[in-house]
């Protein structure tokens, strides 16, 4: 198959599931956006701790559809189905924990995120009702994870689009009121999101579980199930060894995203609202990138289990040429149209004017992040997601947080300040993994 005919094949669904849950997540903070600066910003700073522990999730998904690509480009299908096997069993497992020791400290999450008191109660409560459709989310993202790395990237956006067309429905009734449902405010948004994902997360389970996917864990006979939650010791090294650096990158750059929401949260509940929209319209950028990041992952990892690294190095730069042609056009309208972006989610004016500063600074950095988002991709797909951890901890802890501390706290430069020290961190980042993927070293690596 030709390589632009293999990236789009495994991109568009991913972009069109990302433009879904991207759209899911603006109409939800439009909602949320009517009940005023306080809601926004409770809503904002809720995402920023529980990404800390997604970004594990996420890692593991990373090391998972590696080597599950590996073993697809290879043409052993069964190892890939036990990859896939053994990290739904540690995903589950780490997701109970998760939920378990988060839910008791929704309040004392939030307050120490710097949150004012009226804010501190609302996020809270947004927590409690979001986290355990969060925990089931984690088992999604896995599950997806195992099917992208074999190439099947349809299954999760069919599922997905339904997940999202609920959350919507639900978020309008919860949220106001509306379809007979109580009026609970932010409270109603949490628990949109938690009921559509939570079906959403049991039909692929079924899914899978069942030999419906091109990952077979074959597990439909009665005998089969009795060794359900065997753990293979050696399949679960391999998952973790590739797995954990991956994870780690995730929750070293979420950890340092929190502190660096703390340190835009004292400027006040207006300059974090805009900061909170400015970041919601950002992500439609996102769609693209992150759907071209998951393409290289998956076609590096074939690719080098087919034997053929040439075409992997290939397939890595096709990817991040065509990131940046669209990342760059999202970044011209980010650039020219702020202000009528910003008045979908709000009329505050203060707000708005805070936000096209922050949309104008991003406007400009959209080549360097597509750059991050595709050649991190490529380089995990190898199994190289050492070099992605180290690159990314010097980007968010050194180069942003110190930046960030000097521009906003020293020299009181606000939200501008916040947000230069962000497009710095993008610009070295995308220094850095230009360098690594040039060397070729990741061709080597085993998984």
């Amino acid at each position: 198959m030709d390589v632009r005919r293999a990236i789009f094949h495994l991109a568009w669904p991913v972009f069109l599931e990302n433009v879904l849950h991207t759209v899911t997540q603006i109409v939800g903070m439009i909602m949320v956006g009517h009940l005023g600066a306080a809601a926004i910003t409770a809503v904002g700073l809720s995402f920023q701790p529980l990404w800390l522990v997604m970004g594990f999730f996420m890692g593991l998904g990373a090391g998972t559809t590696a080597l599950v690509a590996r073993f697809t480009g290879a043409g052993e299908p069964a190892g890939a189905s036990r990859v896939a096997h053994q990290s739904l069993l540690l995903g589950a497992a780490l997701a109970v924990v998760f939920v378990a020791g988060t839910i008791p400290f929704a309040r004392p999450i939030i307050a120490f995120m710097g949150a004012e008191p009226d804010v501190v109660e609302l996020g809270a409560v947004y927590l409690r009702y979001l986290m355990p459709g969060l925990g089931l989310m984690a088992v999604f993202t896995v599950l997806t994870a195992a099917l992208r790395g074999a190439g099947d990237t349809r299954t999760p956006m069919w599922i997905n689009t339904g997940v999202n067309f609920l959350n919507v429905a639900l978020a309008w009734g919860l949220i106001y009121g509306h379809l007979g449902l109580p009026a609970m405010g932010v409270a109603g948004a949490g628990l949109a999101a938690t009921v559509s994902r939570s079906l959403g997360t049991l039909v692929l389970a079924v899914m899978v579980l069942s030999g419906r996917t091109v990952i077979d864990l074959g597990f439909g006979g009665r005998e089969r199930n009795r060794t359900f939650f065997r753990v293979d010791p050696g399949v679960m090294t391999r998952i973790v060894r590739i797995g954990v650096p991956a994870a780690l990158e995730r929750v070293v750059n979420s950890l340092g995203m929190l502190f660096y929401a703390r340190v835009v949260a004292t400027l006040g509940t207006v300059a974090f609202a805009a900061h909170s929209l400015a970041l919601n319209i950002e992500s439609l950028s996102y769609m693209p990138g992150i759907a071209l990041s998951v393409a290289a992952t998956t076609l590096v990892g074939q690719n080098l289990g087919a034997g053929r690294p040439d075409r992997a190095e290939g397939s890595g730069w096709e990817c991040a040429r065509l990131a940046l042609w669209v990342m760059g056009l999202m970044g011209l309208v980010f650039f020219l149209f702020p202000a009528a972006l910003l008045r979908l989610y709000t009329s505050d004016a203060a707000v708005i004017t805070l936000g096209v500063v922050a949309l104008r600074v991003v406007a400009c950095i959209q080549l360097p992040e597509a750059l991050g988002f595709v050649l991190s991709g490529a380089l995990r797909g190898a199994g190289d997601t050492r070099s992605v951890l180290h690159i990314t901890a010097f980007g968010v802890w050194v180069v942003r947080l110190g930046a960030s501390l000097l521009l906003v706290s020293v020299l009181r430069m606000g939200l501008l300040g916040a947000w230069l020290a962000m497009a710095l961190d993008w610009l070295v980042r995308a220094a850095y993994l230009i360098a690594r993927f040039r060397r070729g070293r990741w061709k080597e690596v085993s998984v």
